[in-house]
């Protein structure tokens, strides 16, 4: 994966709403790009600051960011609002109540 800007999630999500879905992972990002060593070796120094890295997917298109503690605020915030302004889209789901329904689930 290619490591891109915060802005360009927004215009993945974008591009998705109208043929395809959209998959975003939020995980904790140390800085460390590589496996951790057997013992015996060094352990991988411990960072002073951990970051988020963000993974998002549309189809066959694939983006990652890292973002940095300080700005995860202002991320989570931009994120939100495209979040907000993909759900008018949705259809809502008319749940049915029948007895036969019910005994069977």
């Amino acid at each position: 994966m290619v490591l891109l800007t915060n802005e360009e999630l927004t215009l993945l999500a974008q591009s998705a709403r109208k043929d395809s879905s959209f998959t975003v992972t939020i995980k904790r990002y140390d800085g460390n790009d590589r496996p951790k060593p057997r013992e015996g070796k060094p352990p991988l120094p411990t960072p002073d600051e951990y970051s988020c890295l963000i993974r998002a997917r549309s189809g066959s298109k694939k983006l990652s960011t890292v973002v940095k503690r300080d700005e995860v605020a202002k991320f989570m915030e931009s994120y939100s609002k495209v979040l907000k302004s993909s759900m008018d889209g949705l259809k809502k789901v008319k749940k049915v109540k029948n007895k036969a329904k019910a005994a069977q689930g």
